[in-house]
């Protein structure tokens, strides 16, 4: 079979990853040695399929579905195989192979076309709330399992807002302002998620609902919780109460996940921004136009 990457992984991966071309003319060949070395029969790949790996379809011997996942290194692959060891199944999906091949991970088949976001709002903001309270747990305390921090990861993307344009200084600055006063006595430590939104919760059969494609951090819950509060964004903006209905939502999912909710608005305010700015960078005007005016209405 042919392991064609997909364009929306291509795409993205031209966007993030420097060495991204040579990864992905690499990913057939990969893709080929890691279903041999596991005997599985492909089904397909999945398509349009995530934005940071390539998902295919298959069958170990016994005839199990399963979901073979190809990372470049830039992903962190060895962190997210850390953290779903972890939770082992709990909230998110199971890791189905002990040992260790670099940039390779055979997980758990769920069903991949129906994601918490295909349930009506309310609905999908209070599946996708319980199913990230489950992962909130203590971190691995071994030096085996190293993870980025919140203050890490933050800190690498606040050295590039900095050099943002001009018309969205205002904003930049109050997204740094806020990071720096939350960073400055976060409440807990907490393996989090780390790219929690309701896409990235899939229907199961042993869970109603797991998690999935984890960037793991470990730092404060409201991190966590900021990038559901923007989700739909799309569909905020074209509402005329779109900035009632955001803190109505901030409200809502402090009080639900018991976090504060001005530290939920100052994380979902720095990653709103973080993210407009980053859409300016590789080209994506319309995003970066849609997160950035929400980023105003907080």
């Amino acid at each position: 079979m042919a392991f064609e990457p997909p364009q929306r992984l291509v795409r993205a991966l031209g966007e993030s990853v420097p060495d991204a071309d040579e990864w992905v003319d690499r990913l057939p060949e990969t893709a080929r040695q890691a279903v041999a070395l596991r005997e599985l029969t492909v089904e397909r790949v999945q398509v349009p399929g995530g934005r940071s790996s390539l998902v295919v379809l298959v069958r170990r011997p016994d005839g199990t579905p399963a979901v073979l996942k190809l990372v470049p290194p830039r992903s962190r692959p060895e962190s997210e195989r850390a953290a779903l060891a972890h939770w082992d199944g709990r909230g998110a999906v199971q890791l189905l192979e002990p040992f260790v091949t670099e940039g390779v991970l055979l997980l758990e088949r769920l069903h991949p076309d129906v994601s918490v976001r295909s349930l009506p709002e309310a609905k999908a903001l209070l599946e996708a709330a319980g199913t990230l309270r489950r992962l909130w747990v203590e971190p691995p305390g071994d030096d085996a399992h190293v993870f980025e921090t919140v203050a890490e990861r933050t800190g690498r993307q606040a050295a590039v807002m900095r050099g943002a344009s001009a018309e969205v200084a205002g904003l930049v600055s109050a997204a740094l302002d806020a990071r720096e006063s939350l960073l400055a006595a976060p409440p807990e430590k907490r393996l989090l998620h780390g790219t929690f939104r309701q896409s990235k919760v899939l229907a199961g059969d042993r869970s109603p609902w797991l998690a999935v494609g984890p960037d793991p951090v470990v730092g404060e819950c409201a991190f966590d919780l900021a990038r559901l509060v923007r989700d739909r964004v799309e569909d905020l903006i074209a509402s005329p109460s779109g900035a009632a209905t955001t803190r109505r939502r901030i409200k809502r999912l402090a009080e639900s996940l018991e976090v504060d909710q001005d530290r939920l608005r100052g994380w979902t305010l720095f990653r709103a921004v973080e993210s407009g700015v980053r859409a300016l960078r590789v080209g994506r005007p319309k995003d970066a136009e849609l997160l950035l005016e929400f980023a105003g209405w907080l």
